[in-house]
């Protein structure tokens, strides 16, 4: 298998970790009845399967059912032939991001030492899932508040798994923070590297993303993976050891 087909693999075992997943045909859809948010709710494709303009038909009519906005993110060599039949229909590419992947190998040496700025530590409790996701949220510019889907997603997350990691201050501060998805086919996403604003430029990020990628090396995954936003971030992950690895499309309709 190579290493395209098991990133979208581990993308169909995350969203069929979403409390309402759906199939639709050679669909998954992931449903979050707790968000509408078309960031959380999205399907993908299952690599290697003959898509048709029936099936896309399909996907929009159970995304509507579902009172959801029809969207789709997938490895574009998984589906070839799948994004002209999303067009024709009228979906709307958002974006093509190249993601990049890191490996026991490519890891650079020790992570980053960001004391006595901050130190890394794993919310415990739903008031530090609450303050690492507000710290998320101001660094993606998002609403500052975090709501108790929010909350409960991370805290499902972590029991089914994954990895939650913070940067906090002396004082008891979350300026920052990242996570891993459980790992599926020896894959793990790292998703959510953000770091408040006036923190930045410190090496927070990279130390963040050196920590849950070290932890996930060392419970068994293989390969790690993630998307960079920009130049700073991209360049951020290089120096952890992370390399360009494929590309993929985010398209939805209205």
């Amino acid at each position: 298998m190579n290493v395209d087909v098991r990133i979208q693999q581990s993308v169909l075992a995350g969203l069929a970790r979403r409390p309402a997943s759906i199939e639709a045909g050679p669909f998954l859809i992931g449903i979050d009845p707790g968000t509408p948010s078309p960031w959380i709710n999205y399907a993908t494709p299952r690599p290697g399967e003959t898509i048709t303009a029936g099936d896309v038909r399909l996907l929009a009519d159970v995304f509507r059912e579902k009172r959801r906005k029809p969207r789709l993110e997938y490895v574009v060599t998984c589906a070839p032939a799948l994004e002209p039949l999303l067009t024709d229909a009228g979906w709307i590419p958002e974006a093509r991001r190249d993601y990049m992947t890191c490996t026991p190998g490519s890891l650079t040496g020790e992570p980053p030492g960001i004391e006595p700025l901050a130190s890394l530590s794993e919310p415990r409790t739903d008031e530090e899932r609450a303050a690492l996701i507000a710290a998320q949220n101001e660094g993606f510019g998002g609403p500052a508040a975090a709501g108790a889907a929010d909350v409960a997603r991370m805290r499902r997350l972590q029991s089914d798994g994954g990895i939650a990691l913070m940067a906090v201050t002396p004082d008891g501060f979350c300026v920052g923070g990242g996570e891993a998805g459980p790992q599926a086919f020896g894959v793990s996403a790292v998703v959510g590297i953000a770091v408040r604003p006036r923190f930045r430029r410190r090496g927070i990020a990279r130390a963040v993303t050196s920590a849950i990628t070290r932890k996930l090396f060392a419970t068994g995954t293989d390969i790690a993976w993630l998307e960079a936003s920009g130049p700073d971030s991209w360049r951020v992950y290089e120096r952890v050891g992370y390399r360009a690895a494929g590309q993929r499309l985010y398209i939805g309709k209205s």
